[in-house]
């Protein structure tokens, strides 16, 4: 096991020895896709084994909030390609980490800043890839890049220092995300607590970011709780309201987290964001399916449908509920709420009669706008409503449990 610069050993985001390389000089490099495009580049940060790093390549187009992206557990199983040209350039702070460490299995820019300029910077962005085993490329054509994902999908992808033949070798057998729990990979195993308000929730941690956690906490003791936690377990506690957090991966994967909020529906209020919002919507009886390249950014606009309102929002999620398979009669009768305007994929559900509601998007924006944070506040508010007033119903015991 290679030492980090501190001296304590660390591994690769595939559990394998990373070495680190810290010369001023960096090796050149390529980027292979799974479809045989090759970019040139330069090696930054972790050195992988045998000079090949793979995973699916997705592109995020914020401007800012690199470390936030970096640090996001939904970036499980991904390569991740920035969209704006100079990453980097204000360093990292521990207060921006959205998880102990990455899940990404890289990043690709077009210039890694190798000098950080901020007053909050407590080291560069490079160090900091270095220092948690994460590879990267700098240097790549990433407009040549997106544009190539935006016409033929996110695909696989693999680079590193090593032949060009090894290099594609690796990127035709990368199997990506599709059909794969890549929540057990980045969930809790055991719970915790964080926050102090008076309200009580039961988070479940598919992948939660530390952004919703302090949003949640503003209002709640939450407790954290691994992504299979029983539902009796969770009842046990007698929360307020029960949270579902983002996370990676496919949601057609993770039978056994839908089946969990399907036996909580109707007992106790819940509110689900991007892996569970997808999840929810699953519990409900809708159906998922993947989207060509996702939707990873920070200005993302929906529409609010009660009101017209429109929301820069930010995103990350390759995969959305099928608007046609939503129940529409029943207890589990379920409305869209929300809409993105770039392509009318559905953003937003509500089933009242059951006091659940989810969004796709972020709205703690970590990072980005923040336009939709008074969905925090839509919790909060069907909480204590729900707590003043009559049980919810049981589905287990009404017999709408297969509608």
């Amino acid at each position: 096991m290679t030492a980090a610069p501190n001296g304590a050993p660390f591994a690769g985001t595939d559990g394998a020895a990373i070495s680190i390389s810290r010369s001023e000089e960096r090796p050149q490099a390529l980027l292979v896709l799974a479809d045989g495009e090759v970019f040139e580049g330069e090696a930054v940060g972790a050195m992988p084994p045998n000079g090949v790093a793979r995973g699916e390549l997705v592109f995020n187009t914020v401007l800012s909030g690199y470390q936030e992206v970096v640090t996001d557990p939904s970036y499980a199983g991904q390569v991740v390609a920035f969209t704006y040209p100079h990453i980097g350039n204000y360093g990292v702070s521990p207060a921006d980490d959205e998880a102990q460490r990455p899940f990404c299995r890289g990043i690709v820019v077009r210039d890694l800043s190798r000098r950080p300029s901020s007053w909050r910077a407590a080291g560069s962005l490079e160090d900091f890839l270095v220092a948690n085993g994460v590879p990267g490329i700098t240097g790549v054509d990433t407009r040549r890049l997106t544009r190539h994902l935006r016409e033929d999908g996110a695909m696989g992808c693999a680079f590193g220092t090593a032949p060009e033949s090894d290099l594609r070798a690796a990127a035709a057998e990368e199997p990506g995300t599709t059909g794969r729990d890549l929540v057990s990979d980045v969930t809790t195993a055991e719970p915790y607590e964080r926050g102090s308000g008076p309200l009580r929730v039961v988070a479940y941690d598919f992948g939660v970011k530390e952004t919703m956690l302090r949003s949640l906490g503003a209002f709640a003791k939450v407790t954290v709780v691994p992504a299979s936690f029983p539902p009796e377990s969770a009842l046990g506690l007698e929360p307020d309201g029960v949270f579902l957090s983002n996370g990676p991966g496919d949601p057609a994967a993770l039978g056994t987290q839908a089946g969990i909020i399907s036996d909580l529906l109707g007992r106790v209020p819940i509110f689900g964001i991007c892996l569970g919002h997808q999840l929810l919507g699953a519990a409900l009886g809708a159906r998922t399916f993947k989207l060509p390249f996702g939707h990873h950014g920070g200005n993302h606009p929906v529409r609010r449908l009660d009101t017209g309102q429109v929301e820069i929002t930010s995103q990350n999620h390759n995969y959305a509920l099928d608007a046609g398979s939503l129940p529409t009669r029943g207890v589990r009768a379920t409305e869209v709420t929300h809409l993105n305007l770039n392509d009318g994929v559905v953003e937003g559900i509500r089933c009242d009669s059951l006091s659940a509601f989810g969004v796709q998007y972020h709205p703690e924006a970590g990072p980005g706008p923040h336009d939709a944070r008074y969905l925090f506040d839509e919790f909060k508010r069907l909480m204590k409503a729900e707590s003043t007033s009559a049980p919810l119903t049981d589905l287990s015991e009404s017999g709408e449990a297969g509608d």
